[in-house]
């Protein structure tokens, strides 16, 4: 279970869960129109090496029994990245057309858009994460033969730290609007420590500024207690491997209730808009079985606009 005080890498506990979205992100990729293309996922598969260099083997017959891979976890979870890539990707495209020249991306993670997005060029881009998950990341590009488009900037920090005064130290400018980009991340802060990051978010954050986030609605005790108890069982080596996969995930997470993003920042005079996920997936033309086994109607996207 998580603690305050709990610690990893790029292979444990938050870390893994880095080269599993990579995974999710590089299969997604591989579809016959994808929602969205991240090219560079692979390439953190292939530095990691083992299952993860695996799954994007030319032969899915040697993963074909990964979790990514089944019908009632892994295409609704694919179809769940598919679409927080896109609503990002799509996110910063718009903030570069208002003229937003700083980008700061929180628990950056494997994130590859300071490699990747055209509508960067031009930018600074602040990375926040783990220095440990940074060298990685920035290792694997760099073997790859891959260079960043934006002024990409490092910043080795936990964020239960004091992140914001690691970003100014690192050329941060709180007087200029900024692009803040938070995905994949609150589920994995205490309430909390949610509020606090949002507090600090907008402290730094100049008129004409925007954030976006992924946000999820605490599961039922039934349901989170399942969860729980079925990744214990598998760590004790009494379930299916993949159990650990799709669901160790739940001891890694606060699921409590929270401050909702939208109505935070309403509250503060920021304009709000969100979208549930299921509703994104469908104006894209995507569908989400009733039965899934993913937790994508639980999930949302939110974009917030300093006025």
């Amino acid at each position: 279970m998580r603690s305050d005080t709990d610690n990893w890498d790029i292979t444990t506990s938050v870390g893994s869960t880095a080269l599993f979205v990579a995974a999710a992100r590089a299969l997604v990729a591989r579809e016959h129109e994808p929602l969205a293309v991240d090219p560079l996922a692979e390439v953190f598969l292939r530095a990691a090496g083992g299952e993860w260099a695996q799954l994007i083997d030319d032969d899915p017959e040697l993963t074909r029994d990964h979790p990514l891979r089944s019908a009632n976890f892994g295409l609704p979870f694919r179809d769940h990245l598919a679409a927080r890539t896109r609503y990002f990707d799509d996110y910063l495209q718009a903030a570069r057309d208002s003229g937003i020249r700083q980008v700061v991306i929180l628990a950056a993670g494997l994130d590859s858009r300071a490699y990747r997005l055209p509508c960067l060029a031009g930018a600074v881009v602040y990375e926040l994460d783990r220095a440990a998950v940074l060298d990685f990341k920035r290792d694997a590009l760099a073997d790859a033969r891959h260079t960043p488009i934006a002024d990409r900037r490092e910043v080795a920090v936990d964020l239960r730290e004091d992140w914001l005064g690691a970003l100014r130290h690192s050329g941060f400018d709180a007087d200029v609007a900024t692009a803040w980009l938070v995905e994949g991340l609150l589920i994995y802060l205490t309430p909390a420590a949610q509020d606090q990051l949002f507090s600090t978010l907008e402290s730094a954050s100049a008129p004409g500024s925007r954030a976006a986030f992924e946000q999820m609605t605490p599961l039922s005790q039934q349901s989170y207690e399942a969860l729980v108890s079925e990744a214990t069982e598998a760590t004790d080596g009494t379930a299916s491997e993949s159990a650990v996969t799709n669901n160790d995930w739940a001891r890694m997470i606060y699921n409590d209730p929270r401050s909702d993003a939208a109505q935070w920042f309403s509250e503060r005079g920021w304009d709000a808009d969100r979208v549930e996920l299921i509703d994104y997936l469908h104006a894209a033309g995507r569908s989400v079985p009733a039965d899934n086994a993913h937790t994508s109607d639980l999930i949302n996207l939110v974009t917030v606009t300093h006025r």
